[in-house]
């Protein structure tokens, strides 16, 4: 589990720095066109703007990682097995939180409703769609 925990995380700080660089050689672009054609304003500000860019995105990096990880070294979505809540009635499909995220659940054939907030159980998953079971089962 260690070399899929490095590996997305490698793969998304170096998808971060790479966009956020092309950003950051925007943002010099604009700042010389301004001080060269618009207004001259020092060179210790030049700097300051460039060193508060950076602060900037590496402040927002923990916020924002989720939305760069394309999920090339993870499994998608939550494993079998894992609990969750549902958050409305299963008869048979409905909507749980696993891990704090809404996925749209299904209960088996026969196996009757599940209540509004009820655990359950992953027992499998076709797309977006969990299979799910109550989760007092065993």
């Amino acid at each position: 589990m260690p070399v899929k925990e490095t590996c997305m995380k490698g793969r998304v700080i170096l998808r971060y720095t790479i966009l956020q660089a092309l950003g950051l050689f925007v943002f010099v672009a604009a700042l010389l066109f301004v001080r060269t054609w618009l207004i001259s304003f020092p060179l210790w500000l030049f700097w300051l703007l460039i060193v508060l860019w950076v602060a900037k995105d590496v402040a927002l990096y923990p916020l924002v990682w989720k939305s760069y990880d394309t999920g090339s070294c993870r499994e998608p979505g939550p494993p079998v097995g894992v609990s969750g809540v549902a958050r409305e009635r299963l008869d048979p499909s409905g909507y749980i939180e696993v891990g704090g995220e809404l996925w749209k659940a299904e209960v088996p054939e026969g196996s009757g409703a599940v209540e509004k907030g009820r655990k359950v159980r992953v027992t499998g998953r076709m797309g977006l769609t969990l299979f799910v079971e109550p989760g007092d089962r065993e």
